[in-house]
Order: C-alpha cells, then structure tokens, then sequence
C-alpha cells in the first residue's frame, strides 16, 4: 500500500483546533492505517490505497465531519517527499546564516517557468519545483524570520487558479515526516 504525507492547512490556530491522537483516529476511521503525525501543526504521515484527488477529497470530508471545519489538505506520496530530502534544496546556504528554511507545498501544479523576485538577506526563493518553492528567511532586526514571505509570493497569487490550496511548512518537519 502506498505511504502518503498529509499537510494540513491552518489548524490549532484560534478555534480550529484539534489534538494529534483525535486526528490519527479520524485518518484510521476514513481507512488510513500506520498513521503517524509529526508535530502537532498537521502534518501525517500514513498508507492508504486511492489517487490523489480522492483521497485527498476523502480526507477533507473526514476531518470535517469530525472536527466541525473545512481544513484542506496538501498531499505528497513519501516518494516525493524523499526526493525532495535527497536533492537539498537548501544545500549551498550558509550553514551557519541565522535563516528558517521553509517550504511552500501547493495541491496543484505551480506555472511553468515561474520565476520570483526575492529579497536577498531578507527572504530568498531558493528553488521551485513543480508544485513546491522553497524559501530561505533570514532573521531581521525585529527578531523575526518569516513576515515578508507573503510579499515574495504575492505575484504568484494573483496568477493562480481561485481555490488553489498552499501550506507552509519548516524544513525540519519534512525532514521528519519520513521517519
């Protein structure tokens, strides 16, 4: 049976909040098995059998149905995952740079020949992939990492499908999501 990872959006932000072990018992229930979450920002890692827009549409479902919310979700089979880990996106950085490494995972398909402009020492495009963009975020005077990451990203935005779904996440979570 295929391993999948599942992101998903904006959840235990103000209401929408839901514990790990309820989720795990929501994917199990919908027919998911070795379900594992990682962190407690939804991130699942677990086999199911089905192609990626059903089952992403099945666990949408489920979790509404069990929490009460819409919460979408962005899904990677492990094997993409593992090629993601394995290329190094964030290789020729300075590993010694104050900077989060994050990666911004879409449902669909980014436009081809995508190109961004970033703001060097502040907030870098490191790489994009088909459906990823990967994005370094130096700490600023004020302390934080990641404020102008939307501004980065804004002219993708206004050039994507409506009802195109994305979620953030930390490095350090992919790099655990497999293990």
């Amino acid at each position: 049976m295929p391993v999948w990872c599942a992101f998903l959006r904006g959840i235990n932000l103000g209401k929408r909040q839901m514990q790990m072990a309820e989720l795990r018992a929501c994917l199990e229930a919908a027919g998911c098995t070795e379900v594992k979450t990682v962190l407690a920002s939804g991130n699942v890692r677990f086999t199911a059998d089905g192609a990626e827009p059903a089952l992403r549409d099945r666990l949408e479902t489920a979790i509404g149905a069990r929490f009460g919310f819409k919460v979408g979700v962005v899904l990677r089979p492990a094997e993409t995952i593992a090629s993601m880990l394995a290329d190094n996106p964030f290789g020729r950085l300075d590993p010694n740079a104050d900077l989060t490494r994050h990666v911004v995972l879409f449902d669909q398909k980014l436009p081809e020949h995508l190109v961004l402009a970033d703001r060097p020492g502040d907030t870098e495009i490191v790489g994009i992939g088909a459906r990823d963009i990967y994005i370094a975020a130096y700490r600023q005077p004020n302390g934080r990492y990641t404020e102008h990451v939307e501004e980065v990203l804004r002219p993708l935005y206004s050039s994507l499908a409506s009802g195109t779904l994305d979620t953030m996440r930390n490095w350090n979570t992919i790099e655990k999501i497999l293990k």
